[in-house]
């Protein structure tokens, strides 16, 4: 399975999970200060991980990054209540790890590209 399959996957799978998790505790109310950055957090997920091809490697790091800020501003909610948020924290750091994979690994060609081709004439 390639980099980019993968990372698609797990966006999904965190995108759907959190959803519905929101439903499993309740989360529909208006005090929930996380409700509105746990439904983005769900849609961009999601959506990178529908994207093209073209879109879907710069899609899934801006959403992965900005789901391990959600996501480690939840464990630190959990922090200073003297709590453990096990699942956020590992939510938080896969969602920094795909996005540092993705930040640093080189896209992947379906064949050779013209820089990789040889100079006409030679």
């Amino acid at each position: 399975m390639n980099l980019l399959l993968l990372a698609r996957v797990v966006a999904a799978v965190i995108g759907v999970a959190t959803f519905v998790y929101l439903f499993l505790h309740d989360s529909w109310h208006a005090e929930n200060l996380f409700l509105v950055p746990d439904l983005v957090l769900c849609a961009a997920l999601v959506a990178a991980a529908l994207m093209p091809v073209r879109y879907a490697r710069a899609a899934l790091l801006f959403a992965f990054g900005l789901s391990a800020g959600v996501l480690m501003t939840s464990v630190s909610s959990y922090a200073v209540r003297g709590e453990l948020g096990a699942v956020s924290l590992l939510g938080a750091i896969t969602c920094a790890a795909f996005a540092l994979v993705l930040a640093v690994s080189r896209p992947q060609t379906g064949g050779s590209s013209r820089a990789d081709a040889p100079a006409a004439g030679s």
